[in-house]
């Protein structure tokens, strides 16, 4: 499913009129009418009721036009409030705002906080609100006079219907523009944007519905939008399901390199749920004094004893013994729980320098990696980053706030530059590929906020990997898996309370969902006699 910056939606419109020939006004009545039919399911017993639209003075105050006249349409008492002189209203917004007088819709102009003061009690009655103010256009801070409009309207405890994105969002980030909307609900036109997915935009933007207004198939794929939402259909057409005579030697060899004194369970967790997802061998490589420890907890993975140091960290006189093992394996997992002595990082780079497969590089991997960049664009064959938003900002030497405010921008740029298949973790987990393309994963929730999920999650993309998954199909399974096995726990144990070894327990339900779901697809339809 396509998502769309701002962007890339004004280009769509542009092509649509200019190219296409469809004209604005269509768009927009197509807009406005889509919203209504939208809000209309919602309140099916809208006769009667007050519905204030609050509307800018651009195309975005157009589409609430429209929906005052549609909305008038199914007996609603609806009140038009101008947020701007009326004679700033041009084009098509300012042909649907005359048409209002035609169907006896009262227009208030109020232009500025002295008069929108005076119109207190009328605003107030209001039973519905419409926010038609600010489009998705919107780059700069909201202060003054709309800072005002758009508190009141959230203070008011009524039911709020966005037009599009709700106004102070942006449509590309998902930050607020100082001040946003809160949004029940929010009718989005032609695609979702890439603001209504990311956090805090989901949490403004409510319920969110995507009304087709007409933009044609060939002007959407010359755009071809490079943001997309990871959806559980392209999720059930990359899962390849088992072949029947499969055998632990064909379904691939991981090797891992995790864990140190007190982080035993990262090496744990990241081996097992590797395992949980598929992968037929596991061998997880760790200091030798950790072996009777880790043998207790890992029973179907085997062990590599290496040598360490006095304090029981990995010593990088083991490098060769790892090279050589590394032979014929699929795919190296490293980093969870490793340690970062001098001993580890030069230790670490040695291994990076001779890397002949495919490795997913997580948690200490990545805080060294931040040390020496450059090496990854010497590397052949596919590597998968996974950092948390503190680990990106340490990648890209900025500050995690920065990260957050634009998450898919940083991952995107730092895939691109290094060459890399990127995992930002998080609410609304942020994929990006080489190529530019970056996915936005819907499952997952706030009871992931528990120590050991990321190992949980390098496990299972470095199983999928070492089956023969691709490093986009293994990110994009690794990701939605972990999050709908968070999502099920949910209801079997709450919110609070799950712990990573729970989310690991519950992959191969959520695989066996994927597998019926594939079946399904391909089941013939059955003669009807």
């Amino acid at each position: 499913m396509y998502l769309v910056t701002a962007d890339d939606m004004r280009k769509m419109d542009q092509d649509t009129i200019e190219n296409f020939g469809l004209p604005g006004r269509i768009l927009m009545e197509n807009a406005g009418r889509g919203a209504t039919r939208i809000l209309i399911e919602m309140f099916p017993d809208v006769k009667g009721k007050k519905v204030g639209i609050a509307a800018g003075s651009g195309n975005n105050g157009g589409d609430g036009f429209v929906i005052a006249r549609c909305v008038k349409e199914y007996g609603a008492n609806v009140t038009v409030f101008v947020l701007s002189e009326i004679k700033k209203i041009r084009g098509d917004a300012k042909t649907n705002m005359n048409l209002l007088s035609l169907l006896d819709i009262p227009v208030y102009e109020i232009p500025d906080k002295e008069i929108f003061e005076k119109q207190q009690t009328l605003l107030a009655q209001q039973e519905i609100w419409v926010d038609a103010i600010l489009g998705t256009g919107l780059r700069s801070e909201i202060n003054g006079f709309f800072h005002h409009v758009i508190q009141f309207i959230n203070n008011s405890q009524k039911f709020v219907f966005a037009v599009d994105i709700p106004s102070g969002l942006d449509s590309d980030t998902g930050q607020p523009h100082g001040i946003s909307i809160q949004a029940d609900a929010t009718a989005t036109f032609g695609f979702a944007k890439t603001g209504h997915m990311l956090y805090p935009g989901k949490d403004f933007t409510g319920k969110l519905c995507v009304v087709e207004i007409g933009i044609p198939t060939p002007i959407v794929d010359a755009i071809r939008p490079k943001q997309r939402l990871l959806t559980s259909e392209i999720v059930s057409d990359e899962y390849q399901p088992r072949n029947s005579q499969a055998h632990k030697g064909s379904t691939g060899h991981l090797f891992v390199i995790a864990g140190s004194p007190g982080k035993t369970g990262a090496a744990a967790l990241t081996s097992l749920s590797a395992m949980k997802t598929g992968a037929g061998l596991v061998t997880l490589g760790i200091p030798a004094g950790l072996n009777p420890v880790l043998e207790s907890q890992v029973r179907e993975v085997m062990t590599l004893p290496l040598s360490e140091t006095v304090d029981g960290l990995l010593d990088e006189s083991s490098e060769q013994t790892i090279l050589a093992f590394l032979t014929n394996k699929k795919c190296l997992a490293i980093g969870p729980g490793l340690g970062m002595s001098p001993g580890i990082r030069s230790l670490f780079f040695k291994v990076l320098q001779n890397l002949k497969m495919p490795a997913v590089i997580d948690a200490d991997g990545i805080t060294m990696l931040a040390e020496n960049k450059k090496i990854l664009s010497s590397l052949k064959l596919p590597v998968i980053l996974t950092p948390h938003p503190g680990e990106m900002a340490k990648l890209m030497n900025i500050t995690p706030s920065k990260i957050q405010k634009d998450r898919i921008a940083a991952a995107r740029a730092f895939s691109l530059e290094y060459n890399v298949h990127l995992v930002l973790k998080g609410a609304g987990t942020v994929i990006a590929h080489p190529d530019g393309t970056v996915y936005i994963n819907p499952t997952g929730n706030p009871g992931m906020a528990s120590g050991g999920m990321g190992d949980v999650l390098t496990g299972m993309i470095a199983g999928l990997l070492t089956q023969g998954y691709s490093p986009e199909a293994a990110t994009h399974l690794g990701v939605w898996l972990h999050g709908s096995a968070a999502d099920s726990l949910i209801q079997k144990k709450g919110v609070i309370g799950f712990l990573a070894s729970d989310v690991m327990e519950e992959i191969p339900a959520q695989i066996s969902l994927l597998e019926k779901s594939r079946l399904k697809k391909r089941l013939p339809v059955p003669f009807l006699l």
